[in-house]
């Protein structure tokens, strides 16, 4: 499974890429509002985002409500760098945009898919990525990863022609990670906050403190 990181920090992209286990970014205005950025920084924040992450797609979304805003903010986003993703809400105006772009080349990440038919829906009008939310259906007392199961499966039973790849959203906890992995999604992407959480493991933690307290042992010896 492969991670891309669900942020618009250029702090955390960097600390993430140091790792070496970084294949792509989400972004949405959400997490853009959240870096404190302004309407007139947005283009060239975008850019230094797929300049550090250089041949990786990189998600941005447009708040177009038309299928016609839609694609125009879609053609003028993929214009700023060659591996930005354009993110488009699930709705009729979106398949159709996502169509219409599909044959232009433009890769469009569809977001806030919530049901295996949505899933469908956007595969079929030619999304590069589908991302089905899981969090969001913990946070109303209902199983996400159930959900996630169904579009996983109904996504493989066809061929739709074009490379079609399932990135699990909304991801919380690392028991999401670890259950997004074993249905087999294509990716996962993730918050630093839950990428630390995926690090961390108190057996590691007291392994690490008995080898350090044996060693001044050795040392004092």
């Amino acid at each position: 499974m492969k991670f891309f990181i669900d942020t618009a920090d250029i702090d955390e992209i960097e600390q993430a890429r140091s790792w070496g286990i970084l294949d792509g970014v989400t972004t949405n205005p959400s997490l853009y509002a959240k870096t404190g950025g302004r309407l007139a920084d947005f283009e060239p924040h975008m850019q230094r985002i797929c300049e550090l992450c250089a041949g990786l797609p990189v998600s941005a979304e447009t708040c177009a409500k038309t299928t016609d805003g839609m694609i125009a903010d879609a053609r003028h986003l993929h214009s700023l760098a060659d591996n930005i993703v354009v993110k488009l809400p699930i709705c009729a105006e979106s398949l159709a945009a996502t169509h219409a772009l599909a044959k232009e080349g433009i890769p469009v990440n569809m977001t806030l898919v919530f049901s295996a038919p949505q899933a469908l829906l956007a595969a079929r009008a030619g999304a590069r990525y589908v991302s089905p939310f899981v969090g969001r259906f913990d946070d109303i007392g209902e199983d996400g990863i159930e959900r996630l199961a169904e579009t996983v499966q109904v996504l493989r039973n066809y061929d739709f022609g074009h490379e079609v790849e399932v990135i699990t959203a909304s991801v919380r906890t690392a028991n999401h990670v670890t259950q997004a992995a074993l249905l087999g999604a294509d990716i996962a992407t993730v918050p630093l906050k839950t990428l630390m959480q995926c690090l961390a493991h108190p057996l590691t933690e007291q392994g690490v403190a008995k080898f350090d307290a044996d060693w001044e042992k050795v040392k004092n010896a």
